[in-house]
């Protein structure tokens, strides 16, 4: 079974003309295997997968699958019911993993989550990688939840942490079955994440800045916290200004400013403002990408 350590991409989804723009969208999956990421995530909250219908969705994977050079491909199907989530693992069971969010909405209690995800994990051989995000869920899984999950359910093989709580990450890292890879869900908690023993990120930095940020987690993996640190330095502007707006508003900003993809978005999300393009223009200048 795959390791999922590393960067990986929260990839954006681009469009063009109201549609998904494909070509885009190959060049940039390739510009991340040419950057030296280790993993990819179509589908997720940063790819507007709840603006998808089930033929985009097929399309998006699959061009990223086709483009991928190789490397594993973790798909985005969480929902708020047994039924979504599965009927989205049926229709992508082609994906190397399966990437899970907290039910959103819902408000499940810990034993709740724990049987949902459970029942998920139940129904597929692949792996599933749990997705923690309560400021878009509105629902928390606590660290003894995650761990009984990780120790009770063999394919259950991750966690993408994008809580913020110290504490309850930390107590999942120090208390984790082996094998059991924690993923820092938000990039500027990268760094503190991995001194104290996380696997890596499910970045949305990098799907703007793809080398720099497979340097940064793959000195961190390496023990060299000297260049990390350096390296947060230089990116944290970056981290940062991706969440001025809603993600991935001032990053589709930037992708647009790269000649990337068309800054376009499906409502309810709208482009950027005249000054948080301002702000993502002088980010990329300061990096060296502009």
């Amino acid at each position: 079974m795959t390791d999922f350590k590393g960067c990986g991409t929260a990839l954006f989804t681009p469009f063009r003309d109201g549609a998904p723009d494909l070509q885009a969208m190959a060049a940039c999956v390739r510009r991340q295997v040419e950057g030296g990421i280790d993993f990819l995530v179509p589908l997720g909250t940063t790819g507007e997968t709840p603006t998808l219908s089930d033929a985009e969705k097929l399309d998006v994977f699959h061009c990223t699958r086709e483009n991928a050079g190789g490397l594993p491909v973790v798909v985005g199907v969480g929902t708020n019911s047994v039924n979504g989530t599965l009927a989205n693992i049926r229709l992508l069971h082609e994906a190397d993993a399966f990437l899970v969010v907290v039910p959103y909405y819902n408000k499940p209690p810990q034993r709740g989550i724990y049987e949902y995800f459970k029942t998920i994990a139940g129904e597929t051989d692949k792996p599933v990688i749990l997705y923690n995000v309560p400021g878009r869920t509105g629902s928390n899984i606590e660290a003894e939840t995650t761990l009984k999950l990780a120790s009770d359910v063999p394919n259950i093989v991750a966690i993408k942490e994008a809580s913020g709580k110290f504490d309850q990450i930390n107590a999942v890292i120090q208390g984790r079955p082996e094998g059991f890879s924690v993923l820092s869900g938000n990039d500027d908690d990268t760094l503190d994440l991995m001194t104290v023993g996380a696997d890596g990120v499910v970045s949305v930095a990098s799907n703007v800045a793809p080398s720099l940020m497979a340097e940064f987690v793959h000195a961190a993996q390496d023990g060299n916290f000297d260049k990390a640190t350096d390296l947060d330095k230089k990116l944290g502007p970056l981290f940062k200004n991706l969440f001025i707006e809603p993600n991935p508003i001032p990053g589709k900003a930037a992708m647009g400013l790269l000649g990337l993809m068309e800054n376009s978005l499906r409502l309810p999300l709208v482009t950027a403002t005249a000054e948080t393009e301002r702000i993502m223009k002088e980010t990329l200048e300061n990096l060296g990408l502009l």
